[in-house]
């Protein structure tokens, strides 16, 4: 028997591959978006991290009649209530570089002292399925890691907001620790390893009763 497919809404081959390892060993085939035809990306219009990732996976799923799952996370800072949030990756405008994000956020936080800069990452993961009956709830799972926002960019490594944050019990950013550490302690990290154990225990006939 055929393993029922699971869409993974990037068409990133690095990020694919990052959540197919978290994923590792699900009793589903696990795809991109690469192996579908090229459709446009459903516009993010959500309120929070949750709905964004709902959105995309309900749109996804739907056009192409598979289960899917997509993620939507981003930098939460304390000092700046709560912002970039779901804006994180167009902080600095729409087609923002990361180095234009990074600067923004320094500036918007040049007079603030170093205890006041708590910051965390925060990842939510949404799974949906379509049915023929009735629509089925999105299962959902977040992941976050708490830490701080540095004075100045280091490190090479990562992406986004990484050479800035500096994760609890750690004294080194995102962008220094490298991929290693960042895959045992990162938001995605959390979020998709959770995922992974209601995937294991969930094929496409028991979740579709579950929502019956």
């Amino acid at each position: 028997m055929s393993l029922p497919p699971l869409l993974i809404a990037t068409t990133s081959a690095h990020k694919f591959t990052e959540i197919a390892a978290f994923l590792d060993g699900i009793p589903w085939q696990l795809k991109s978006l690469r192996d579908f035809p090229r459709i446009d990306a459903p516009e993010e219009n959500g309120d929070s991290f949750e709905a964004n990732a709902i959105i995309k996976a309900r749109s996804y799923g739907d056009r192409f009649g598979v289960a899917c799952v997509a993620d939507d996370s981003g930098l939460v800072v304390d000092a700046l209530n709560g912002a970039p949030g779901i804006y994180s990756a167009r902080y600095a405008g729409e087609v923002a570089t990361d180095h234009e994000n990074n600067e923004k956020l320094l500036a918007a936080l040049e007079s603030v002292p170093s205890e006041k800069r708590t910051a965390r990452f925060v990842c939510c993961c949404a799974l949906l399925i379509p049915r023929t009956d009735s629509d089925v709830d999105a299962h959902v799972e977040t992941g976050t890691v708490d830490g701080h926002i540095a004075f100045e960019t280091s490190g090479a490594h990562g992406f986004g907001y990484d050479p800035l944050f500096i994760p609890n019990g750690h004294d080194k950013s995102f962008g220094e620790l490298g991929p290693e550490i960042k895959s045992t302690i990162s938001h995605r990290a959390q979020a998709f390893r959770k995922l992974r154990a209601f995937l294991a225990r969930t094929h496409l006939p028991d979740f579709r009763a579950e929502g019956a």
